[in-house]
């Protein structure tokens, strides 16, 4: 994927409009076997710029950990969330991403004027919103969003790396990669993943051993 770099002109126009304190909000690990989805809601001060905030599937992963620094020491408020596997599970993964962003920017104090979302909407949130297709590559506050989500979420997939190292989540983060389907066709299913999820090569019966 090309990284392009995010702009702040959407949020720009917003402030110019009367809305001071303009929120992204993004999520990661939607498409995982294993793990939470994590939710990123960032509020950036306009008065302390942050350079090369982009989609964080587009930054290397090391200048994601400078940025998350960077993000969280600058920004006027943050905050992440996550859905655990049982509660994907039990409400779906596109209904698990949304209580997870909604519960992230609902952790910001103060709560924002305006909530860009990339690409949806989210249920019952009691502020202005707007959803932003490709968000995360066009609006600075949603990749800042991303990024804190990301790294949030690749060091809790380090740490169940290090309470059960069989799976390798400390190198896929708990993508359906190959080694990961075959240390579940090996061990079955862990506690951390999702149930309701099954790869194409994995027969759904296959998941009862934990």
């Amino acid at each position: 994927m090309t990284r392009v770099a995010a702009t702040r002109t959407l949020e720009n126009v917003l402030r110019r409009l009367g809305f001071c304190r303009v929120c992204g909000v993004d999520e990661v690990g939607r498409g995982c076997l294993a793990g939470p989805v994590v939710a990123g809601a960032v509020v950036l001060n306009p008065d302390r710029h942050i350079t090369g905030l982009s989609d964080s599937k587009t930054v290397p992963a090391a200048e994601r950990e400078e940025l998350y620094q960077q993000i969280t020491a600058r920004a006027l408020a943050w905050a992440v969330a996550e859905a655990s596997p049982v509660e994907i599970d039990t409400i779906n993964i596109h209904q698990a991403s949304l209580q997870a962003m909604r519960r992230a920017v609902m952790a910001l104090v103060p709560l924002p004027d305006i909530v860009l979302v990339d690409a949806f909407r989210i249920p019952d949130l009691l502020m202005a919103q707007r959803g932003v297709l490709h968000g995360d590559q066009r609006c600075s506050a949603i990749a800042a969003a991303s990024i804190v989500a990301k790294v949030t979420r690749d060091r809790q997939m380090r740490d169940l790396h290090a309470q059960d190292p069989r799976y390798g989540f400390d190198r896929h983060k708990g993508y359906a990669t190959a080694d990961h389907l075959s240390a579940v066709r090996q061990f079955g299913y862990s506690i951390v993943h999702r149930r309701s999820f099954s790869p194409p090569t994995l027969p759904l019966e296959f998941d009862t051993i934990d």
